[in-house]
């Protein structure tokens, strides 16, 4: 048979032997080559790689600390503008409480000069209106007077059969008014 040549000698072998890297025999150069690559390792490492990271580490809390440095001086911009606006905002009302009360005591004024004319023709027109009144009064009175001598007079010729002159008549409603 064929496979068996091909696993004759050679397959007793390597069942007797065992995996190299637990065999005994070798542990010491294993040890000698782990300390070396170890050494050859941490010696790159610590020379190379290790220093461009931390340079990379330290560039970026140098550049997050620049960014937090700037976005302070902005809150303080910021803040500082809030503040000048409020101060402008408060100017500004003020001014236009100070042009409100101008404009109102401009206004008061301007009502209280109309009310004074206003006040002052209409002080005329009852002057005025007294006066025609009292006069229509006078004319009213003095046309009663006339009237109230010829009824009179007429009353007397009527019930008395008297007659009786305007004179008399004038006479006797001006003692009766009395």
């Amino acid at each position: 048979m064929i496979v068996q040549d091909y696993h004759g000698e050679g397959a007793d072998y390597a069942a007797e032997a065992a995996f190299p890297p637990f065999d005994p025999t070798y542990f010491a150069s294993q040890l000698f080559w782990l300390a070396i690559s170890f050494t050859l390792l941490y010696f790159i490492l610590s020379r190379f790689i290790l220093p461009r990271i931390g340079g990379a580490i330290e560039e970026r809390k140098d550049r997050i600390a620049d960014n937090l440095d700037a976005a302070a001086q902005m809150k303080a911009q910021a803040d500082e503008t809030v503040e000048a606006y409020e101060k402008e905002l408060a100017d500004a009302r003020a001014r236009a409480q100070a042009v409100a009360a101008e404009a109102r005591a401009e206004v008061d004024k301007d009502i209280a000069e109309a009310t004074r004319e206003a006040d002052a023709e209409l002080d005329a027109k009852l002057a005025e209106s007294e006066t025609r009144i009292q006069a229509a009064r006078e004319t009213a009175l003095s046309e009663v007077r006339t009237i109230a001598s010829e009824a009179a007079a007429a009353a007397a010729e009527h019930l008395g059969g008297l007659e009786v002159s305007a004179a008399d008549a004038e006479k006797a409603v001006d003692a009766a008014r009395s």
